[in-house]
């Protein structure tokens, strides 16, 4: 027999490797021994897989988005199965896919986040503008005042008006005798605003609204209201030539306004702020009226009506008003007839 080794080299390596300190290296068959192949691995993940499929079809149906979708499926899946196994520096790329899937949700919330914020961002647009027409609402405010105080005109500065009531029966009755009264027909109605329409009662009420219409400046006089009536004709023979209903009656009141408006027209308060409202009343004995000795009395009407004289700086001399009286707004019949 031969006892020679079929390869000599062999031992002469060994021995050489041995000579030089260094362990003996393995043989590669023994290296090739030790690790599956690759086809008996890939039958082990198939077996696997199959095993899988089996037991998950005895369990119930399997969900859409499992790996058990068929036998198609599983051949178009297992060539990526097998790339993985082969590199092994890959084999952490798995659990990356189920993170970016779970990444994936929160990429959807953020998107629903601009909506509100776009709705928020217009309210401050819509409050911002509530100001702006706030703003443009004040001045269109202010401008209604100022139109109705330039609608409204200011009335003169009327300080002292004079009430004058004179006994007769009114101006209808001086002008149908105007040789009984030649000063109220050729002096007071030519120099006045005769308002044939008035009554007593409206002239009194007049009066007073004039001194009261405008408020008097800060340190000037007060306004002030001077009543001044025709003393009553006399009782018996003595007051034969102005008893009442004859044309004595009619001429006494013609000179007694005439010696009034005398002493009235040439002051100084008259010519600046000065108003004379004349009119007729029913004036009477302190006696006949059952009052105190000395006295008298005025009883103005209001039917029929006696009629009204304006004179003052502030009127147009000359005029005959129909202008009515509104005594719920005297003012308007105060600027109608003031200038």
């Amino acid at each position: 027999m031969n006892d020679t080794p079929e390869n000599p080299a062999e031992p002469a390596q060994l021995e050489t490797q041995a000579g030089q300190g260094n362990p003996p290296a393995v043989p590669s068959r023994a290296g090739r021994l030790r690790t599956p192949s690759l086809r008996i691995t890939a039958l082990l993940a198939g077996g696997m897989l199959a095993l899988g499929v089996a037991v998950g079809a005895a369990i119930g149906p399997a969900p859409e988005a499992s790996y058990a979708g068929g036998a198609s499926a599983l051949a178009e899946r297992l060539p990526l199965l097998l790339a993985a196994i082969a590199r092994n520096s890959h084999s952490a790329s798995a659990p990356s896919t189920p993170t970016a899937a779970a990444t994936a949700p929160p990429a959807i919330t953020p998107q629903a986040t601009p909506t509100p914020a776009s709705s928020t961002a217009t309210a401050p647009t819509s409050t911002s503008a509530t100001p702006t027409r706030t703003a443009t609402e004040e001045p269109a405010s202010s401008t209604p005042t100022g139109s109705s105080r330039a609608t409204t005109p200011k009335l003169p500065a009327v300080t002292n008006v004079w009430l004058i009531e004179l006994a007769g029966a009114g101006f209808a009755e001086a002008l149908a005798q105007p040789s009984a009264a030649p000063y109220i027909t050729g002096q007071l109605i030519p120099a006045s605003t005769l308002l044939s329409g008035w009554s007593a009662i409206s002239a009194s009420a007049f009066a007073s609204e004039a001194a009261l219409a405008e408020p008097p400046a800060a340190g000037a006089a007060p306004p002030l209201l001077h009543s001044i009536v025709q003393p009553p004709c006399p009782e018996g023979a003595a007051g034969a030539p102005c008893a009442p209903g004859t044309p004595g009656q009619l001429t006494a009141a013609d000179e007694f306004l005439k010696a009034t408006l005398a002493q009235i027209t040439g002051t100084p308060i008259y010519k600046e702020h000065g108003l004379i409202v004349v009119t007729f009343a029913t004036v009477g004995i302190a006696a006949q009226a059952g009052l105190p000795a000395g006295a008298s009395s005025a009883t103005a009407t209001y039917q029929p009506p006696a009629g009204v004289a304006l004179m003052s700086p502030f009127v147009h001399a000359g005029a005959r008003s129909s202008i009515a009286f509104n005594p719920t707004s005297p003012r308007q019949s105060l600027e109608k007839l003031l200038r």
